[in-house]
């Protein structure tokens, strides 16, 4: 494969499957990734890109899928790590994590080490989307599976400062060996997020109102196409969180430089990266 290689996760719909037409448009070999095979073939016959099917609730689906992307891709420019969601209900994964845990951070923090090397050598940007919603988090470094206390959005807005924290410490850990990192928040989205959630927040994602007050996935999308398109540090520095395509500060637990320390930690042990 020739050109920029940028892999677009969550890729067969709402923001991820706008960002990827976006970024064929401009030219950018995009690879698809996404979990039902049908809407993520869709996606990638349209753009005349490759794809790749991946399941979060499983782990060695990870692993397999890490394997795939090597086996079948030169290098890699760019890692947007996107997919993720809300999940209305308790439920653990196959890996016997509790799922949201695991779809929006164990499995991309899984995907990006294995992928390590790779993205080293094409000194790659890694981008993950977050939420402003990791401002409205209560994280317990000693209940992360939130046996205690579990609520759909505490789960989700735990995870979101997940990614910020990802973030930061992967800059933290390898910018000196070529890799940039960055995440972003992309608004609230009319598409199928939250339409599962049972209560007054599912029936707002629902509603026509709700879809009023929302951007559309290719408004969303413009931050994570800025991100992958630019140049760190020309255009946007590593290590850091944005929002409409501008660095914020984000929530003070996010900029925890030992929470970061100790989450890399805790999930390199749960993916069983270390022992």
């Amino acid at each position: 494969m020739n050109g920029r290689v940028v892999v677009v996760t969550g890729g067969s719909g709402g923001v991820g499957a706008a960002a990827a037409r976006e970024l064929a448009e401009r030219g950018d070999q995009v690879v698809v990734v996404g979990r039902n095979a049908r809407r993520t073939q869709l996606v990638a016959n349209e753009i005349g890109a490759q794809h790749f099917l991946v399941d979060y609730a499983d782990l060695n689906d990870v692993r397999r899928l890490a394997d795939d992307l090597r086996n079948n891709l030169d290098h890699i420019d760019v890692l947007a790590n996107n997919a993720g969601g809300i999940i209305p209900h308790r439920e653990l994964s196959l890996d016997g994590n509790e799922m949201t845990l695991q779809v929006n951070h164990l499995a991309p923090f899984l995907l990006t080490n294995l992928l390590i090397d790779k993205l080293e050598e094409s000194h790659a940007s890694v981008i993950g989307t977050s939420s402003v919603a990791h401002r409205a988090a209560r994280l317990n470094m000693r209940d992360l599976q939130l046996k205690k206390g579990w609520s759909a959005w505490r789960a989700y807005a735990n995870s979101k400062l997940m990614n910020v924290l990802f973030t930061r410490e992967l800059h933290h850990r390898y910018s000196l060996k070529g890799i940039s990192s960055a995440c972003f928040h992309p608004g609230i989205v009319a598409s199928s997020f939250a339409h599962d959630l049972p209560g007054p927040m599912g029936l707002f994602y629902r509603s026509r109102i709700g879809h009023r007050m929302m951007v559309s996935p290719e408004h969303a999308a413009r931050t994570l196409v800025f991100l992958a398109q630019g140049r760190p540090p020309r255009d946007w520095i590593s290590g850091m969180y944005y929002n409409d395509s501008e660095p914020v500060r984000p929530s003070r637990k996010a900029r925890n430089r030992k929470l970061a320390d100790q989450l890399w930690t805790v999930s390199a042990q749960m993916v069983g990266l270390v022992d």
